[in-house]
């Protein structure tokens, strides 16, 4: 897809950055305004949903959008998706009830579904092969920044404003957004418009996607694993996956051209992002619980506590993009793959003793380690693809990489509370291991902490630090099937042609470019 030359190249990355800011500050801003959502519009018992039905909208609509955007104009469904976000703010910011805030932020997931991949997608149509990874790892800095604005922002508007502004707040910066793009970015249209949506396909891709993920999001808390709901929810998921590959072998513009998955590189791409999704989810989700159960360190501490590895993001996304253009795929990611090994391995060894001052450290070396993935395998994924397919293998970067969190909360959630019981019935005698919550989450309630004798509330703790260091004892072997995703990479790298084209090595590398039709 070209950029025609009336394009305002630095104008238009404003806008591009400033929707994925919102796009992706509204996954974590929400969650320290929460209980003063809970204590205006009650729903207790719902109140996980208001972050469910984000991610599940936002995953479904990532590789739908990334074909429409290929297809029809990234500039249009990107615009559209940026609209329906905005929409979906606005209603959040009137809802009367729990159950409207969930809707409506469903609506708001399926607008950053669109946003995000297409952003990525754009970045990588209006800059030369020489500029894509330090642009990519500019736009990978984003998801970093997020994650320590979220929270701050929500605290913030909470307390000094009132909690509707977490979503009204990107009405007037989606409204600049909206107005950057549509002044300043002019893509010449595709030459392709004689193919047709893939409605079956479609159906059954949105229908797989969400059997999955309600039944991760649901298994374990509402139903238990093994009930009739969960396995039916999975089995459907299983069947409507089967019955969407036969669908897109023979669409003729198919939402997921599976021809990708020949290359070696692509492939390996995709595992690397799902892998990284579900090793930054584990830290995300358990340093923060052990600073506050452990260390007994407040909410805005467990938040903030996230910021030195979201620092660490930042940084290694910048610098790995930078590298892109003198090393291969391969050479970049196992720099990175060993370092996340290597602080996968120490946070396995944290306990009740280790100091916080190493907790942190250990923090940095995991932030160092994630970010060099989001300019390389947003590069390597694209690599030798035709443009007419780049919005859709970026989607699929964004979809994989949350699949991974989404599969990496539940596993390594179901982990964690088999070894906080089983921990708790070593320390405690038969009599008080009835005093142990059935949630490690209370254990940050002050009010349960005074209800508990010390004697047990010390051993609670240190079953609870156990639990914690033994999550990412069982995640040092999803770093290592993560490392051996980034050896599948082979020796491919940028290259540039004398005409400043990139032309990556031929072979192994090379990602066929989709035919329509059979496979």
């Amino acid at each position: 897809m070209e950029v025609n030359k009336k394009s305002n190249i630095p104008w238009t990355v404003t806008g591009l950055m400033l929707a994925l800011l919102l796009a992706s500050l509204d996954q974590t801003i929400v969650s320290t305004a929460m209980p003063t959502i809970l204590g205006e519009l009650g729903g207790l018992e719902q109140f996980v949903w208001v972050f469910s039905a984000y991610l599940i909208a936002n995953v479904v609509a990532m590789p739908i959008f990334g074909k429409l955007g290929d297809m029809y104009g990234r500039k249009l469904f990107f615009l559209i998706g940026l609209v329906v976000f905005m929409i979906g703010s606005a209603l959040c910011g009137t809802s009367d009830s729990m159950l409207q805030l969930i809707i409506y932020r469903a609506i708001q997931g399926i607008g950053g579904g669109a946003m995000m991949p297409i952003t990525f997608a754009i970045v990588f149509d209006i800059f030369p092969p020489e500029k894509r990874g330090k642009m990519q790892g500019l736009f990978g800095a984003v998801f970093g920044i997020s994650s320590v604005l979220g929270p701050l922002a929500g605290a913030y508007f909470t307390d000094y404003v009132n909690w509707q502004w977490i979503f009204y707040i990107n009405l007037p910066l989606g409204i600049l957004s909206l107005v950057l793009i549509s002044l300043c970015y002019h893509p010449v249209l595709p030459k392709n418009p004689n193919q047709k949506i893939d409605w079956l396909g479609t159906l059954a891709f949105t229908a797989a996607i969400i059997s999955l993920m309600l039944g991760l999001e649901l298994g374990g808390k509402e139903y238990d694993w093994v009930s009739a709901p969960i396995i039916g929810m999975f089995a459907a998921a299983v069947v409507l996956l089967v019955l969407f590959y036969f669908i897109e072998r023979r669409a003729s513009a198919p939402i997921v051209p599976f021809q990708l998955f020949r290359s070696k590189l692509f492939t390996a791409s995709m595992g690397v992002s799902f892998f990284y999704g579900t090793l930054m989810i584990s830290a995300a989700t358990y340093i923060p619980l052990f600073i506050q159960g452990v260390f007994q360190g407040s909410a805005t501490s467990a938040g903030l506590v996230l910021t030195p590895m979201m620092l660490g993001v930042v940084a290694s996304s910048a610098i790995g993009g930078r590298f892109l253009a003198n090393a291969s795929y391969r050479s970049i990611m196992l720099c990175s793959a060993t370092l996340l090994l290597v602080a996968t391995i120490l946070l396995g060894t944290i306990s009740i003793e280790t100091p916080r001052y190493l907790v942190t450290l250990y923090m940095i070396m995991l932030g160092l380690g994630i970010g060099a993935q989001f300019p390389v395998i947003s590069i390597s994924s694209v690599q030798s693809v035709s443009f007419e397919y780049r919005g859709v293998v970026t989607s699929l970067v964004s979809f994989f990489r949350s699949i991974g969190s989404a599969v990496g909360v539940t596993v390594l959630g179901t982990v964690q509370s088999y070894a906080l019981r089983e921990r708790i019935a070593e320390l405690l005698p038969g009599n008080a291991t009835s005093q142990a919550p059935a949630n490690p989450q209370a254990l940050l309630s002050e009010q349960f902490r005074q209800a508990v004798p010390k004697p047990v509330l010390d051993k609670l703790i240190l079953g609870l630090a156990d639990s914690i260091a033994f999550v990412f004892q069982v995640s040092i072997a999803i770093a290592i099937v993560a490392f051996i995703f980034v050896l599948l990479l082979g020796k491919s790298r940028l290259e540039l042609s004398p005409g400043g084209k990139s032309s990556g090595k031929p072979g192994e590398g090379d990602a066929p470019s989709p035919q329509h039709g059979h496979m």
